[in-house]
């Protein structure tokens, strides 16, 4: 297959690496992503400056391999534009150095430049691990990632899906298994350290720690249980749920101008 593999950690994270030189064995890679880490970033693009695009030599790896001075979105939105000549079969966004689980899909770089794949109508997945105990074991998700593609058909779970998969950062022998579940509740005890203030202007950095209990049969608890998770996901916000009950209210009230 024909893969695009990009991340929000940058062009010389080991995540990429790891997984790009496992894919790259049997399958036809172009590996595009950040020049330096743009962690957080969401979904943001870069609209304001013209994007610079670099082809870098990355050891370890055969593949062709591009920097881009832009976000994870832009790698995605560039390359299937400008940088890939033929159909890409499927995108990857990672391996995320840190999972991605509940709410932080709403912010994670990774997740978004999968997601801006399946605008494009590509299957994407976007990959992270956790990177709780100790030195991170990126080949276990390279690993499951490599046997997924060998075994699932993504095109048949639809072009315009995302499928976010966590990994428990252990040996590949000891995760447990996969669960398909749901998105759980990621909420942080977000704390703000004052640096280097003065009379006219503050300074803060952020520092947070997941808070909160864990709901049962979700990512965040699936994950703490020792299991991959996989979690589809899809751009449209749309609450299909509420329609008719905001529809009702609106009638109710009549025209408002």
């Amino acid at each position: 297959m024909r893969i695009l593999i990009t991340n929000d950690d940058g062009i010389k994270a080991e995540g990429i690496i790891t997984l790009a030189s496992l894919l790259e064995k049997e399958h036809d890679i172009t590996v595009i992503a950040p020049d330096v880490q743009r962690s957080a970033c969401g979904h943001s693009i870069t609209i304001y400056k013209p994007l610079t695009i670099k082809e870098v030599k990355i050891e370890g790896l055969n593949s062709k391999c591009y920097s881009v001075d832009g976000t994870p979105a832009d790698c995605v939105k560039i390359g299937i534009n400008k940088i890939i000549e033929d159909r890409v079969d499927v995108i990857i966004s990672g391996i995320n150095n840190g999972l991605n689980v509940g709410t932080d899909v709403l912010y994670s770089g990774t997740v978004s430049a999968a997601i801006e794949g399946a605008i494009y109508n590509v299957p994407s997945i976007a990959v992270s691990i956790d990177r709780e105990n100790g030195k991170i074991n990126y080949f276990s998700a390279a690993m499951f990632i490599k046997e997924m593609l060998k075994k699932i058909d993504v095109k048949n779970i639809g072009k315009d899906v995302v499928l976010n998969v966590n990994v428990p950062n252990l040996e590949y022998e000891k995760i447990k298994g996969y669960k398909v579940c749901n998105l759980g509740t990621r909420i942080y005890s977000n704390v703000f350290i004052e640096k280097n203030s003065n009379e006219y202007e503050k300074t803060y950095e952020i520092k947070g720690t997941p808070i909160g209990d864990v709901v049962e049969n979700t990512d965040v608890y699936f994950i703490n249980l020792g299991y991959i998770t996989i979690t589809p996901l899809h751009y449209d916000l749309t609450n299909f749920k509420l329609m008719k009950k905001v529809e009702n209210e609106f009638n109710r009230v009549g025209n408002i101008k």
